[in-house]
């Protein structure tokens, strides 16, 4: 990695809280990549959108934003549409990547239509919520699945549903977070993680992260307040399937037109050791807890290395002008 001229950087903010669910987590991103960036000389503040108009972004010189937001009105396009108009440079995907990720069914809709391996799912939009609907979807997808908003994210509103009679429930706490209810799937098996640097062909994978959670349950606490979930990096997979789960994260991660940085996670299906694709997330946790931080250390990478790296790639969507008359 070629060294990098902290100066040239300019003023950082570090966008950070934000009002999404995942508030509490993105602060403790937030916070990690702050300091991360001012231990290695650069001139960063800390941002919350949520307390201040994204305009005094313009009005107080900053030249670069770090996006430490997670969820809504963070991750799905909105402050990368905001910052493109004011033409300062961000870290991580643009406007349209950052909105279809952050959509889990439209997702799956690129996905599918490029061939790559996918849960097959169901969804549940704002008037098929009622019980007479939500019943008949384990007739399609058969049981366990699992029930979750189409656009959220560290597992809010996520029910392993194992039963017909658990479907209104389900459906009813995901419609708290979103209208669009996705049903999917489940996949017995090993879960797995793999994040992503760069863009287009020069787009790499970091190593796979084998999460083993208790009884398989990697909820929200489970995901970032208790040590009790175990990540395997290296992942202990045979090297054929740890390459093959990295060619199809690459390959789902440039179909959505990701950029910056990227993180895929996948259930391999324990019967015939088969990938399936769930999600692509375009602005990863950075906590204490977070995964893309313990690949990159695997891969060589400090934490404040990532945070550096990150930073210096922040870029915009187009820097073409329209020509005058």
């Amino acid at each position: 990695m070629n060294k990098i001229d902290v100066k040239t950087l300019g003023k950082v903010a570090v966008l950070m809280g934000g009002s999404s669910a995942e508030r509490p987590v993105s602060l403790m991103s937030g916070a990690g990549v702050l300091a991360a960036l001012k231990s290695q000389g650069v001139d960063a503040h800390a941002f919350d959108p949520a307390e201040r108009n994204l305009e005094q972004l313009e009005h107080e010189g900053f030249a670069r934003c770090f996006i430490a937001l997670h969820g809504r009105h963070g991750e799905d396009g909105t402050v990368q549409g905001a910052l493109e108009l004011m033409g300062i440079p961000y870290t991580g995907s643009g406007v349209m990547a950052s909105a279809i990720a952050m959509d889990k069914v439209m997702t799956k809709r690129v996905w599918i239509a490029e061939g790559l391996p996918t849960p097959r799912w169901q969804l549940l939009d704002a008037q098929h919520h009622a019980r007479e609907h939500s019943r008949v979807v384990p007739d399609a997808l058969g049981l366990p699945l699992i029930v979750k908003p189409a656009r959220e994210g560290s597992s809010f509103g996520v029910t392993k549903v194992e039963g017909y009679s658990g479907m209104a429930e389900a459906v009813s706490l995901a419609s708290k977070y979103d209208p669009d209810v996705l049903c999917e799937e489940f996949i017995l098996g090993d879960e797995v993680t793999c994040p992503v640097l760069g863009e287009g062909d020069t787009a790499v994978a970091l190593p796979v992260i084998r999460i083993l959670a208790p009884e398989g349950n990697y909820d929200f606490e489970h995901k970032y307040y208790k040590d009790d979930v175990g990540y395997l990096c290296p992942s202990g997979l045979p090297e054929a399937e740890e390459r093959e789960i990295q060619r199809i994260v690459v390959q789902a991660y440039r179909l959505l037109g990701c950029r910056g940085w990227g993180r895929a996670d996948l259930m391999i299906r324990a019967s015939d050791r088969k990938p399936f694709l769930l999600e692509m997330n375009t602005s990863p946790g950075m906590t204490s807890h977070s995964l893309v931080p313990k690949s990159a250390n695997v891969a060589g990478m400090s934490y404040e290395q990532l945070c550096l790296h990150l930073l210096s790639q922040a870029t915009l969507d187009t820097t073409a002008t329209i020509p005058s008359a």
